[in-house]
């Protein structure tokens, strides 16, 4: 069943098996209003290649886009977005310098991202290879949140600019080169205008759509958690949603700390993780920093309404060209299944999960959270995706419409210690070429 997301108070933090989970209670402490996640960018080297792979393997539709063809002469920009809600996907490339349009009046005109530099770029795709270079989240007033911003300590990146069409678009600096962007427009002018004023609208009708619908969290790899979560929190206003810790959540070969942060309605989630040093391997942390050549973007989870049915797509283009998914867990791991979450998923549904690998976990309060991950999503062990599906926590709002609490299941401890473990064991299968992966 699909359900709305409504906005719920700011929650405290309880301890919940050695994971702070958020409960509902705290006034809100956002600086501005965050409403939703709005799209990530990927600055990379050929837009309409990156574009093609993702929409191939993730069966998110080509729904507009920004080229040559329709008169930009700065970059070219490809924009992916799910039929069925409000994940989107902007792949930018530029175009070579001497292509760029020459005359005064042209080369005077705004491109429709206005950030965008072409030598930045150039550089971002060189230095991380597959990478994020925004996270957008739509704002009620993008200039407001830029000035909030600032005035609390971000560093700016890109002052308010003007879209027309009632658009408005800023960017302060999030960790390492990613930048958090910020979209405003008015209630119902994205009908009018298909991503952002410049972009064209792409008609995709035979292009599959595999269900997935929004960024449910998008993770960074840091070096040292404690400043950069700071730093975020300060200028933004979010709550910690969930902290972790090694002690709790780690393998006996190596660990990670973690720290969520949330907006006040709890619809967009940035995760932090940083590697904790003096264990027997290399934390998977540091492996990403090592190998990004700094902070950055480490994955991105996306939701689905019904996950094994999303997966079975998915896994069938993994071998022609998509994204591979990282191996099962033993058929031993869903008896345990069975006795967590039986009253939840009924026995079909359980060996759908073992067919398709998928970890299966619940909080105390009742959500039951299915996830999965890839292996790194370019030539880098850098970029991970995931996909997610959160179960229960349907609540009714006062009209009688039902919905389901934001964040349902929360990050459940024992999910984020396989999938530590998961991810652990691929990346010993890149030991025997990188020798380094066994250092501490």
């Amino acid at each position: 069943m699909v359900v709305p997301r409504t906005t719920h108070p700011t929650p405290a933090v309880i301890a919940t098996g050695g994971v702070e989970q958020a409960a509902a209670g705290s006034t809100s402490t956002d600086r501005f209003r965050v409403i939703d996640f709005h799209h990530v960018e990927f600055w990379c080297a050929d837009a309409a290649s990156a574009a093609g792979r993702f929409s191939f393997a993730l069966g998110v539709p080509l729904a507009a886009q920004s080229d040559i063809t329709t008169g930009n002469t700065v970059h070219a920009s490809h924009l992916l977005r799910s039929r069925t809600g409000s994940l989107a996907f902007l792949f930018t490339a530029p175009y070579a310098q001497r292509c760029a349009a020459t005359d005064e009046a042209a080369s005077a005109t705004t491109p429709p991202v206005p950030s965008f530099s072409a030598d930045a770029a150039r550089c971002f795709a060189a230095d991380y290879g597959l990478a994020v270079r925004a996270v957008a989240v739509r704002v009620d007033d993008a200039a407001e949140a830029f000035r909030a911003s600032v005035d609390a300590g971000a560093r700016p990146a890109f002052a308010p600019a003007d879209l027309g069409h009632g658009f408005v678009f800023a960017e302060v600096e999030l960790y390492g080169d990613a930048v958090l962007r910020f979209v405003s427009y008015p209630d119902g002018a994205d009908t009018d205008v298909p991503f952002l004023p410049g972009f064209v609208g792409v008609a995709s009708p035979a292009s599959p759509d595999f269900g997935l619908n929004r960024f449910d969290h998008i993770v960074g790899g840091v070096p040292d958690l404690d400043p950069v979560a700071a730093y975020i929190a300060g200028f933004t206003g979010f709550h910690e949603f969930s902290k972790f810790r090694g002690d709790d959540v780690g393998t006996a070969e190596s660990a990670l700390n973690g720290m969520v942060l949330a907006n006040s309605s709890e619809n967009v989630l940035l995760t932090l993780l940083e590697p904790v040093h003096g264990t027997r391997r290399r934390s998977q942390v540091q492996t990403f920093l090592d190998h990004h050549g700094g902070p950055g973007v480490q994955h991105l989870a996306m939701a689905s309404d019904d996950l094994v049915g999303t997966l079975r797509q998915i896994r069938a283009r993994s071998s022609m060209g998509g994204f591979e998914l990282l191996a099962p867990p033993p058929p031993s791991y869903y008896d345990g299944v069975r006795r967590l979450a039986g009253d939840v998923l009924s026995e079909a549904q359980i060996k759908e999960c073992q067919e398709h690998g998928v970890r299966v976990d619940r909080d105390g309060n009742g959500g039951v959270v299915l996830q999965i991950f890839t292996k790194a999503a370019g030539d880098r062990p850098t970029l991970l995706l995931e996909f997610i599906q959160r179960i229960g926590c349907v609540e009714t709002d006062e009209s009688g419409q039902q919905y389901q609490r934001a964040g349902c299941g929360g990050f459940a401890r024992d999910n984020i210690i396989h999938l530590i473990k998961d991810i652990e064991d691929y990346d010993k299968t890149l030991d025997a070429y990188d020798p380094a992966h066994v250092a501490s």
